[in-house]
């Protein structure tokens, strides 16, 4: 296997590992929406928001702790910044599929709130996924580019310069 299928491997070990937090986060954004829905007179739209809420707080830290432990901690303002904006958005698109669905089509059962909650959820994590890779979680180098890098570096002070004649 070359060089790519190394890159493959990474990216879906990243995968894996942005799954199993999302998953976490998945069943507290259920188990919290649930439980409101069921515990509160709130609008449908007004429980899962708050529980998307609480399932990006669980994220960030899984996400920070576990899935891109590895990456750029410099900026950790900006990262949090970038991550609350993005995870904003994805709670619009997520929110926004249930809206919708109970009040554009009328569809407020249970089982058709959970339904629609889980198919807003999927979508958003697709960008979130994008996003946060992208955005917020910035790679570092790879070490082995950052070696090749130095013996290059390190080749060219070897070498003797050659003179330039002024005229």
């Amino acid at each position: 296997m070359g060089r790519g299928s190394s890159g493959l491997r990474r990216l879906v070990h990243e995968i894996a590992k942005f799954g199993a937090v999302g998953g976490a986060g998945l069943l507290v954004n259920l188990l919290v929406f649930n439980l409101v829905r069921h515990t509160t007179d709130l609008q449908v739209v007004r429980a899962s928001v708050i529980a998307t809420v609480v399932a990006i707080i669980s994220n960030y830290i899984g996400f920070r702790y576990f899935t891109y432990r590895d990456r750029d901690k410099s900026g950790r303002t900006k990262e949090l910044t970038l991550f609350l904006l993005f995870s904003a958005v994805g709670l619009v698109i997520e929110n926004g599929v249930l809206y919708v669905a109970t009040y554009g089509f009328g569809w407020d059962s249970p089982l058709e709130s959970n339904v629609f909650k889980f198919l807003g959820i999927g979508i958003a994590t697709l960008f979130r996924f994008w996003s946060y890779r992208t955005w917020v979680f910035k790679a570092l180098p790879a070490p082995e580019l950052v070696a090749s890098a130095e013996e290059i570096l390190a080749a060219a002070e070897r070498r003797p310069r050659s003179k330039q004649r002024v005229s």
